[in-house]
């Protein structure tokens, strides 16, 4: 199995959303990710790769440029989804290698994402990709 990564195009949509769902358990609407993605690819803050294994895609990566009045410019992994069948055959890694490459050439200290807490697959392969946790938090939404 050779994977291959590529920067994301609208037409990755479907794919993406797929990904959520399956890998991800977020069920969001077509229409929405079609929208959501056109801003991220206009966006010179963000990132989004895909991979793909014999012209499919396999697994996607969200990052963006992550500003604080406290920290040095870190990248924040906004989201990354892998196909079960391709998970551990290098796909997430790499994406995650681009992104790092990306982080780096716009002078970022680091990187950074937030997991689930029930993901211990995830949390894994993390680690291995040279990741720590650094803390422990509450995620608060307020719906409008």
């Amino acid at each position: 199995m050779t994977v291959t990564t590529r920067p994301a195009t609208p037409a990755d949509a479907a794919a993406i959303q797929r990904l959520n769902r399956d890998d991800l358990g977020y069920d969001h609407p077509l229409d929405a990710v079609v929208a959501a993605l056109a801003d991220a690819l206009t966006s010179p803050r963000d990132l989004v790769m895909v991979a793909e294994v014999d012209g499919d895609v396999v697994g996607y990566v969200h990052a963006e440029e992550h500003r604080l009045l406290y920290l040095d410019l870190l990248v924040n992994v906004m989201g990354i989804a892998v196909l079960a069948d391709a998970q551990g055959r290098g796909a997430g890694r790499a994406l995650m290698e681009h992104v790092e490459g990306w982080a780096r050439e716009r002078g970022a200290s680091g990187l950074r994402l937030v997991s689930g807490e029930a993901r211990a697959g995830a949390h894994a392969f993390y680690e291995r990709l040279g990741f720590v946790t650094t803390k422990k938090q509450l995620n608060y939404r307020k719906p409008l």
